[in-house]
């Protein structure tokens, strides 16, 4: 069974992917859509990077950073 958080995450790269392919298409919209791809997207790799903590106080110090980092996306 897959974590919660992993599938949580995989859902919003796909979103970002989907919005970053309309501001290219659509809007020609060329830096901001890069940057909304690669902040969205690394938060699935942050997550993964978290869930292979050494310990909860790791885990917890990690998932704290990709939230921080994750709100720069949003």
């Amino acid at each position: 069974m897959e974590n919660v958080i992993v599938e949580k995450s995989k859902k919003i790269a796909v979103k970002i992917i989907r919005l970053y392919q309309n501001l290219q298409e659509e809007k020609k919209e060329f830096v901001l859509s890069k940057q909304i791809l690669k902040s969205g997207t690394s938060i699935g790799a942050n997550v993964k990077e978290a869930i292979r903590a050494q310990s909860k106080r790791d885990f917890a110090s990690k998932m704290h950073y990709r939230h921080r980092y994750s709100n720069s996306a949003l």
